[in-house]
């Protein structure tokens, strides 16, 4: 991967003058290639990775790992059937997969009806779907990356003899 990007995918808040000093390139340059990586689609977006458990009002939202059996279209594969689900504004991410299932969702909701009615209403009727496992996210340990919170020292007591 270009050194630029690698910088920048591991922080995106530093500057093109921060960046010119790790890479020994001068500014200019550096901000004529972000530029022209934005432009190309290569860079998408910039954000933030939050911790949603220090986020008071993040409880609202419920997040699942859905994984999907679908049949391959003849001509198109997976990129047809994987198009239309993507296109649901519950789903954050899909993603091909190898294995027992073919793609995996990250979906969004409410609640947890709100997912199962999502599962139940929209995806699993759909042709060529043949199946879904659900796996309701718990708690996130750690996100591209990114260690979401830091364990306390050690909490048990030395035992001695």
């Amino acid at each position: 991967m270009d050194e630029i990007l690698e910088i920048l995918s591991k922080d995106a808040r530093i500057s093109p003058a921060e960046i010119a000093k790790l890479t020994g390139e001068n500014v200019a340059s550096v901000k004529k290639a972000i530029a022209k990586y934005e432009r190309n689609g290569t860079i998408l977006k910039y954000k933030a990775v939050l911790n949603h458990d220090m986020v008071k009002e993040s409880g609202s939202v419920v997040r699942a790992l859905i994984e999907v059996s679908v049949t391959p279209q003849k001509n198109v594969g997976f990129d047809s059937i994987a198009e239309r689900i993507y296109s649901f504004p519950e789903v954050t991410s899909c993603y091909l997969l190898s294995g027992a299932y073919d793609l995996l969702l990250v979906v969004e909701g409410e609640n947890i009806h709100t997912v199962a009615n999502f599962v139940a209403s929209k995806l699993s009727p759909m042709e060529n779907v043949r199946g879904t496992t659900t796996h309701f996210l718990l708690k996130k340990y750690k996100e591209d990356g990114q260690v979401l919170k830091k364990q306390a020292g050690t909490k048990r007591l030395n035992i001695s003899y």
